[in-house]
């Protein structure tokens, strides 16, 4: 019979031929402190926007038991997805880089799928076993955290002492009885470079987001109209934003991916400009296997305008003039904010046009203020 320790080294071994850069083991035992730290974080008002974001989820996220009942280990895995070839479009729009490779929930799922056949041919048993990325119920940062594949940043990531913080987690809850991993020793002492970077202030104090400010979630959760205090403060970013990483310095010497699913993206010197004027089908064929298709395409035509409103160049206000006609209330709200802050007298023009057919109150609020950019 395979003991704890061969059992393990076998299990990491397969792990690491599929392609996961860190491979570390954590038990079964629930998760108590973060389970206390998130509802207090629900209570708070930070996790606002998400619903689906529940005590309930919570608790079962903590508790490995109630997802799968005969859990005793958890094997926790890590990949990168920093291109060494990435570099961000000429036109100055910018798409976090976790989204310029293939959607990492489908990559990591079938890798895990793969582990877990790959474990069972070598035992010659089936091994009952459950896996999850960050869609799922489990906290994946806390399962990293403790098992010793990172520590928390003061920007809320996991950061590895190898890859930096440009990786994605997994976690695979098994009855397999595996030795377990210790924690790392390590912090962010007493930097605070990512706090001080952060425009929105979505940082509230180290270890604390407040996801009703961070950028990354006004483009991509959030569906409602993004806040006009805020739209200024996004700058350039249409999808997520890498800023808080980016100063980062653990992330100075980060190793870069092996994997080819996060080395090559569609959206190389692809003029993301122009998809304010693509329909749903044209959304689905381009972003096909993307994580960019969690805003919808609503949601990224919405942030394209307020992006460029941002940049402020005019030869953008033709396509945000044709936006002014969008099927969509809240894409024409928003490009008649970025015509108000380009201005001149073809934006004018337009946007006197659209405030007399404009049917839908909040849009057409919008385009009253943005006509009355013009006289301050």
């Amino acid at each position: 019979m395979v003991g704890n320790k061969n059992l393990t080294d076998l299990v990491k071994a397969c792990a690491c031929n599929l392609g996961f850069d860190i491979v570390r083991i954590t038990s079964a035992e629930p998760f108590l402190r973060e389970r206390a730290v998130a509802e207090k974080r629900i209570r708070q008002g930070f996790m606002d926007g998400l619903p689906w974001y529940t005590q309930d989820r919570v608790r079962r996220g903590t508790d490995p038991n109630l997802l799968l009942p005969e859990a005793k280990s958890i094997i926790s895995v890590g990949i990168s997805y920093l291109s060494e070839t990435f570099q961000h479009p000429k036109n100055g729009i910018k798409i976090a880089r976790y989204a310029w490779g293939q959607d990492y929930h489908k990559v990591i799922k079938n890798k895990l799928k793969r582990l877990v056949r790959d474990v069972e041919e070598k035992l010659d048993r089936t091994v009952n076993a459950r896996w999850y990325v960050d869609d799922g119920p489990m906290l994946d940062r806390a399962v990293a955290q403790r098992s010793g594949i990172g520590w928390f940043g003061k920007n809320t990531n996991i950061l590895t002492s190898s890859h930096g913080s440009w990786v994605f987690l997994g976690q695979l809850i098994t009855d397999l009885d595996l030795d377990i991993d210790p924690p790392l020793r390590k912090d962010c002492g007493t930097c605070t470079l990512c706090i001080e970077a952060c425009p929105t202030g979505a940082i509230v104090a180290p270890y604390v987001l407040d996801n009703q400010r961070c950028i990354s979630h006004l483009t991509i959760e959030n569906r409602v109209s993004i806040p006009e205090s805020m739209r200024p403060l996004i700058g350039e970013w249409a999808f997520g934003c890498d800023i808080c990483q980016e100063v980062c310095p653990v992330n100075l010497k980060a190793m870069t991916t092996n994997d080819e699913n996060f080395q090559v993206s569609v959206l190389d010197d692809f003029d993301l400009g122009t998809l304010l004027d693509i329909d749903e089908n044209e959304f689905r064929t381009l972003f096909a296997g993307s994580s960019v298709r969690r805003a919808k395409l609503t949601g990224l035509k919405r942030n394209l305008c307020v992006v460029l409103g941002n940049l402020g160049d005019v030869k953008s206000v033709p396509v945000l003039n044709r936006a002014l006609t969008d099927d969509e209330a809240i894409v024409r709200s928003h490009a008649a904010w970025a015509l108000g802050r380009i201005g001149g007298s073809i934006a004018w023009q337009a946007l006197e046009i659209a405030v007399g057919i404009e049917e839908d109150q909040n849009a057409k609020n919008e385009i009253l203020a943005a006509l009355a950019m013009d006289t301050i």
